[in-house]
């Protein structure tokens, strides 16, 4: 279990604030490129800045959403199994990629569970065996065995 991290009910703030900031810091350069490259040749620094100050928030918001949604499934599913494991994590992205798919029907939301769903079991699948990885060097190796009798007598 972390008890680095905060408890379930300010960890979902930490979180949705984490996720706002680097949605509005990645939307802000992607769509600053953006508005840069398709502003006319005076007018691109005025272009990429309007971009940004229209799309950087929006693509924050949904970033937040998602991280917020994502850790409030996350603190509910650790409420009901009592337990800290991946499967919190994968049951979380899946409820999450259901939710926030669910305007488009069905099917969509359907999709979009399992979607989330095996999206993160990779992300876990890749944790787990980074450290593990990164675990096989600390192994302990046992002494040599003292030497015999016969050996000490050979020595001497």
């Amino acid at each position: 279990m972390d008890h680095t991290r905060d408890p379930c009910p300010w960890v979902i703030l930490t979180d949705f604030g984490g996720a706002f900031s680097m949605g509005a810091v990645g939307g802000a350069i992607w769509h600053g490129v953006k508005g840069f490259r398709n502003s006319p040749y005076g007018e691109r620094r005025i272009g990429a800045i309007t971009a940004i100050k229209l799309r950087a928030p929006v693509l924050g918001g949904n970033f937040g959403a998602w991280g917020g949604l994502f850790s409030i499934s996350d603190c509910a599913i650790k409420g009901l199994r009592r337990k800290d494991d991946p499967w919190n994590a994968i049951g979380a992205g899946f409820l999450t990629g259901g939710a926030l798919a669910m305007r488009g029907g069905l099917r969509a939301a359907r999709n979009g569970a399992i979607g989330c769903a095996v999206l993160l079991a990779v992300i876990e699948g890749v944790g787990i065996g980074a450290q593990k990885l990164m675990a096989g060097s600390t192994k302990l190796e046992l002494p040599p065995p003292p030497p015999s009798h016969q050996e000490e007598r050979a020595l001497a």
